[in-house]
């Protein structure tokens, strides 16, 4: 079984586990009284065209429950539908693809000056004489290959889902101090040796940014600090007003799965990387930071800095032989998808409930989607 399968399957087995706030994984628009579906004629595309590929995805049996599907071209919405109780206003869980925002937060911070992607990562777990962690760059925790013991599936964690550092860190003993948790876990093989997919990791880079932030141990403190960086930098500029972050009991943010955003938020934020960092006519993140994110990493050409790229690998999230090598994404647990192809000017949301099994079919379709549209 593939490192990307078992990953699958360890997330979705450990939805045994999540709390029934997030099984809801939104809560649907107040009003919301009659699904909204809009799409319109495009020079690229026709009405017709968009209204079949969209229909597939909504009402194939195989392909579990879409709740919001947007696309976006040359920057305008030519498509958008919703399923019933859900609407523009309705905030739904990010999974995964909160780690794509908190790879543009460590940017940010980079730019500041206050980070280095090759230095080590500023982790005082790490910091005593003779710890081989201490060798750990940004960039390795970035691209996914820091060498640490995180296990993602089951097989990983010797065949017990609930012993996955998914699991425990999100819902068992590691859920009062996730970073703890996962920054205590020792090494499994040299830094920058293979790629390892890890939730655990993400959550790692969230208390770097908190303690670049605050000095702080006050859990409230480092709610504070975060969420006036991310109103500042990120929410006010790019114009995500629904952006919402969770935090574990110590005020960390949990950078690699529980945000939440309505879909047009996704979508602009899809756009935000389309354009290389620029919203509202600013430049607001580092062209080159984009570029190191959406450029494969040394041990997986299917993954950059924090974000899936569609370049052929037995781990990919996204399409392989489907669309341009350009386009990248975010992909979360359940089929959520921000798909950018900046090549096709095109940004496509998808969020629902998909079980492993119904998104092959769902990536399909997808893929479909996109190739509608020219170059």
């Amino acid at each position: 079984m593939s490192a990307a399968m078992k990953t699958k399957t360890a997330i979705r087995a450990s939805l045994s586990l999540v709390p029934l706030l997030l099984l809801a994984s939104a809560v649907p628009g107040a009003g919301q009284s009659a699904p909204l579906y809009m799409v319109e004629a495009d020079s690229a595309v026709s009405e017709a065209a968009l209204r079949g590929a969209i229909d597939a995805i909504f009402d194939a049996d195989d392909m579990g429950d879409t709740r919001a599907l947007l696309v976006l071209h040359d920057g305008k919405i030519v498509a958008e539908r919703y399923a019933p109780q859900f609407g523009p206003d309705t905030k739904q869980l990010s999974w995964s693809m909160a780690k794509t925002i908190t790879a543009v937060l460590i940017g940010l911070m980079v730019s500041d000056g206050r980070l280095a992607l090759d230095s080590p990562a500023p982790v005082p777990a790490w910091n005593q004489a003779g710890d081989p962690r201490g060798a750990i760059t940004l960039r390795q925790l970035l691209t996914m290959s820091s060498g640490l013991a995180h296990a993602e599936s089951a097989e990983d964690a010797g065949g017990a889902i609930a012993a996955t550092d998914t699991a425990r860190m999100l819902f068992t003993d590691g859920a009062g101090d996730m970073a703890g948790y996962a920054e205590a876990k020792p090494l499994a093989e040299h830094p920058g040796a293979r790629f390892n997919y890890s939730s655990a990791t993400s959550v790692i880079l969230s208390d770097i940014l908190t303690r670049m932030l605050t000095d702080s141990s006050d859990p409230e403190t480092r709610r504070a600090a975060m969420m006036q960086f991310i109103e500042g930098r990120l929410k006010q500029p790019v114009g995500l007003g629904s952006l919402t972050p969770e935090f574990d009991a110590r005020g960390t943010m949990i950078g690699g799965s529980i945000m939440h955003m309505t879909a047009r938020d996704y979508a602009k934020f899809g756009e935000f990387l389309r354009t290389r960092g620029r919203a509202n006519g600013r430049q607001i993140l580092s062209q080159r930071w984009v570029d190191f994110m959406t450029s494969p990493s040394e041990r997986e050409p299917a993954y950059g800095g924090h974000i899936w790229l569609n370049r052929d690998s037995e781990n990919s999230a996204l399409f392989q032989g489907i669309g341009p090598k350009s386009l990248f994404g975010c992909v979360g647990h359940n089929g959520q998808y921000i798909l950018v192809s900046p090549r096709q000017r095109l940004t496509i949301v998808r969020l629902g409930v998909s079980d492993s099994e119904q998104r092959v079919p769902l990536r399909k379709a997808l893929g479909r989607l996109v190739e509608l549209f020219p170059g």
